[in-house]
């Protein structure tokens, strides 16, 4: 089960840094203009806007392999036994009482104490 794990998060990893790397390639929405008139767009290797359907594809194709991967680790996290040492399930933890208590406090020290006298 430990090999399924990682390899589900090993390609989780892969497509999202490939994702990202598509996002930071593509053109914006303002790009397609300068490309209709011809500014560098028929000089590229997909064409005017052959390169943006392929990069949007292959960035919904990623985007859809990271969620399925999200849902699987999802599935597989919560299939543990149930007592898995969360911390929100067992009991409160109380903290130790102090070895030596002291019998009185000691007086607060009134505000008049505290002025230097000259």
């Amino acid at each position: 089960m430990n090999v399924v794990l990682t390899i589900i998060l090993t390609v989780q990893m892969l497509s999202a840094l490939a994702m990202i790397g598509l996002i930071l390639v593509q053109h914006g929405k303002g790009a397609d203009m300068g490309a209709a008139f011809g500014s560098g767009g028929s000089g590229s290797l997909f064409g005017a806007s052959g390169s943006a359907n392929f990069l949007s594809r292959t960035t919904a194709v990623l985007a859809t392999i990271f969620f399925v991967c999200t849902l699987a680790l999802a599935y597989f996290g919560n299939l543990g036994p149930a007592s898995s040492g969360s911390v929100l399930e067992g009991p409160a933890a109380v903290a130790p009482m102090p070895l030596e208590v002291p019998a009185t406090p000691a007086a607060p020290a009134s505000g008049a104490a505290q002025i230097p006298a000259k």
